[in-house]
């Protein structure tokens, strides 16, 4: 976190929490009460400054106020951050290292557990990372190979994928996207408890 934000929270420790307006949507991008924000520097302040708590609740720690996060998917949002994909980015302007699991779901949507968390890849960005995915002997996989772990009538059976990512190779599972908070232990939509104030 930025030291001002640190300085902030220690000089005002009590802030209420605020639920319900700040948003990161599928594609990455950051949401207040419905409207993109659209500002390079707040995008990049408000990913400096992501965290989450002990209970998997997602926050943007805006000075000394913790400002919850509505999840449309995951708590990160993976790109590009080449043309040849040999390079993944995190919505937050983090580099991914090392991706340690993969999985689809039934809609298609590819995710990655990294050492952030779980991140979706962006729809965007789908199509450019194809070269990625291999056979267990890291050799590229066909056409029909992709066809077959994508379509949806085959989505109950194993992908026979495996992603390949700075010198890791892990096996494309599956998952349905509704297990997705519960098995990575965050929040998707945090409230506040009862009788706690809603800023």
């Amino acid at each position: 976190m930025d030291p001002i934000v640190i300085q902030a929270m220690t000089k005002w420790p009590n802030v209420p929490a605020v639920y319900g307006w700040l948003q990161l949507d599928r594609r990455g991008k950051w949401l207040i009460k419905g409207e993109r924000i659209a500002n390079p520097g707040v995008v990049a302040f408000i990913g400096r400054n992501y965290a989450a708590d002990e209970q998997g609740r997602w926050f943007f720690q805006n000075g000394p106020q913790r400002v919850f996060v509505t999840l449309e998917y995951a708590p990160f949002v993976i790109a590009t951050a080449s043309a040849d994909a040999k390079s993944l980015i995190a919505h937050t302007g983090q580099e991914v290292e090392r991706v340690t699991g993969a999985w689809l779901d039934e809609t298609g949507s590819l995710l990655l557990r990294w050492s952030g968390g779980p991140g979706l890849v962006s729809d965007r960005d789908l199509a450019g990372i194809m070269a990625l995915f291999t056979d267990v002997h890291g050799k590229p996989v066909g056409e029909g190979t992709l066809t077959r772990a994508f379509d949806a009538e085959a989505r109950r059976h194993a992908t026979g994928l495996y992603f390949d990512y700075a010198a890791n190779r892990v096996p494309v599972g599956r998952i349905q996207a509704g297990e997705v908070p519960q098995k990575f232990g965050f929040d998707p939509d945090p409230r506040p408890k009862k009788g706690q104030p809603e800023c």
